[in-house]
């Protein structure tokens, strides 16, 4: 009962200054959807990582990715006691208008590649004119919703790793399998390009970026793996061979210093609104120095006036981090709009939300701990001459 009562105490309170309370209110939600957005995007870096199967393997140049294998390599790699099939890949890096309308574009092997990606559905008749015609791609379906792209148009690339103008023609749209499925890429033929190279850029052709390995078993990556790369060791063209979701993880480490930063700007936002809320708990207590003198005058003890502090920045706090944790959703959906290209999942995880709740508990202790402490330390005669 007493909990109740302090409660509506509490409430009453705060509806004394409601300018005040709804500006305060106002900062902690904003602070809260910040906090959950931030964190939401720093988690989706991570996400495109977790979606990698654990059955396949990503095998590249020991030095660098920017070094190439001889695609000879993929017979050998065939030979591994393990392996269920090999396909490649190799970065494309062309210009489609301006360099605004990036989108991931790689060389495949078209008769093996997706054979190695059941997640990406293509229709049977699409798939076989795709493999038919040198010049013909696959793109994914955001993609193309994307550039208003059909079945048929032509797409021209400027290049930049291999120089001229390549001209190709849609013959495929997939999609992927879930909504986790990238469908923003754009696949064209291995051999198409490799002709190409071996007129423009001799030095450059029959090699490939990346070996995609499939597995018999998942549970056999590491020592898969390890002998995938002891074939090639003290050779020319050695090899490193790791779980494609380290392989992501790789190119995720070369902007760990900014999801760093961001994780920090995400924590900093909420001590800033920590302090804010505690300056307007300190403002409420100090006009009521005499309310509370009052009460210990009739009787209410210490314990009562801090706790009824304690409740009110409570309520407030946690007030405006609720409806902040309900803002983050359409927040986050209207985020994942303008930003589709550079993520392939962008969802608003449990632990944030838990976070974010934490949080705002967290600001409402702390914004009353230093005025509840304050009330215990009030003399009931200095409280009541107090000039508010």
């Amino acid at each position: 009962m007493q909990f109740v009562y302090m409660l509506r105490l509490a409430s009453k309170n705060l509806l004394r200054h409601r300018l005040r309370s709804l500006l305060t209110m106002a900062g902690i939600a904003v602070a809260i959807v910040s906090f959950g957005l931030l964190r939401t995007v720093v988690d989706s870096w991570y996400a495109g990582a977790e979606l990698g199967s654990a059955g396949r393997l990503i095998t590249r140049s020991e030095a660098s990715l920017s070094f190439r294998l001889p695609v000879t390599h993929a017979d050998r790699i065939r030979r591994v006691p393990g392996v269920s099939a090999v396909t490649w890949a190799n970065w494309f890096g062309g210009v489609y208008i301006d360099e605004k309308h990036f989108f991931p574009q790689y060389a495949i092997d078209a008769a093996s590649y997706f054979g190695l990606y059941p997640e990406y559905v293509i229709a049977p008749d699409q798939l076989s004119a795709f493999q038919r015609e040198r010049r013909a791609v696959i793109v994914g379906r955001k993609l193309a919703n994307k550039n208003g792209w059909q079945l048929g148009d032509s797409v021209a690339l400027r290049g930049t790793v291999y120089p001229g103008t390549w001209n190709f023609v849609i013959r495929g749209i997939y999609t992927g399998a879930d909504d986790k499925t990238d469908e923003g890429l754009f696949l064209m033929h291995w051999q198409y390009l490799n002709e190409r190279v071996k007129a423009i850029l001799p030095s450059m052709a029959d090699s490939v970026g990346i070996f995609i390995v499939g597995l018999h078993n998942s549970n056999d990556s590491a020592e898969v793996s390890a002998a995938i790369d002891s074939v090639f060791r003290n050779s020319l063209a050695e090899t490193r061979t790791e779980t494609q979701k380290a392989f992501q993880l790789g190119f995720i480490a070369m902007v760990d210093t900014i999801l760093v930063a961001i994780k920090t700007v995400a924590y900093v936002v909420v001590l800033i609104i920590m302090a804010v809320m505690a300056n307007t708990m300190a403002m409420a207590a100090r006009e009521r120095t005499r309310e509370y003198a009052t009460l210990k005058a009739l009787g209410f003890g210490n314990d009562f006036v801090w706790k009824l502090i304690l409740a009110e920045s409570l309520t407030l706090s946690l007030a405006g981090g609720l409806f902040g944790m309900l803002l983050t959703f359409p927040v986050s959906d209207a985020f994942f709009q303008a930003t589709r290209d550079l993520f392939v999942v962008f969802q608003v995880e449990p632990e944030t939300m838990a976070l974010q709740f934490a949080s705002s508990l967290l600001i409402g202790i702390c914004a009353g701990i230093a005025p509840a402490i304050n009330s215990t330390r009030l003399v009931i005669v200095d409280g009541l001459r107090a000039v508010t």
